[in-house]
């Protein structure tokens, strides 16, 4: 079974639980008590894009969607394409306003779904820091309905320790993956400072 298989959910495929992501908050107050890290204010939803003009009409009225915040109106959501043709959509948030970009992410990815367009999705993502900046995602993985944490370190290397030790902070909070070879890094995902590198997706 490859890479793709796995990520697209190819095998044993679990109903989509998209309310699943507005355990965040919650998760989010647990980790900061526990282990100081507190929320960017950032998320994306990834997804692969397909060619056509349905695809780019849903595109528009995502934006629009979220874009119709007054809130926002100085930092609109960005779309960005990575080296192996993923499509991601970044949305930015005060740090202290996680429920409201939950619900950003829960918006993208409802849209997409009831468009017809949810074999196309894959994840999405929400940071954090903490004090000494190291970064953390709580990466929800589309197929699974499941949780992970990922934390990347310079040189395309990842904070394992940190990465477990979170898993089991949240794991009362969120439903976690427990596969850890489905905890797939996303090198360079939007929102994610220190991950510098492509989104390690289509390897």
């Amino acid at each position: 079974m490859g890479f793709l298989d796995v990520l697209l959910g190819r095998t044993k495929p679990v109903k989509p639980d998209l309310d699943q992501l507005f355990g965040l908050p919650s998760a989010a107050i647990t980790l900061q008590a526990a282990i100081g890290f507190t929320p960017t204010g950032q998320g994306a939803v990834c997804f692969a894009a397909i060619e056509g003009g349905a695809f780019a009409q849903v595109q528009q009225e995502v934006r629009a969607l979220l874009d119709a915040d007054s809130e926002r109106a100085s930092v609109p959501v960005e779309f960005s394409h990575d080296a192996y043709g993923y499509s991601w959509l970044l949305s930015r948030r005060a740090p202290g306003d996680l429920p409201t970009l939950v619900n950003d992410l829960h918006a993208v990815n409802t849209a997409l779904q009831d468009s017809g367009f949810g074999p196309q999705l894959l994840c999405s993502l929400a940071t954090f820091l903490d004090a000494e900046l190291r970064p953390l995602a709580l990466v929800y993985l589309y197929k699974r309905g499941t949780f992970y944490p990922f934390a990347p370190l310079p040189g395309q290397k990842r904070d394992n320790p940190l990465e477990l030790q979170v898993n089991a902070t949240v794991k009362d909070d969120l439903l976690m993956e427990e596969d850890l070879s489905r905890w797939f890094p996303l090198w360079g995902a939007p929102g994610l400072p220190g991950a510098a590198n492509p989104p390690d997706l289509g390897k």
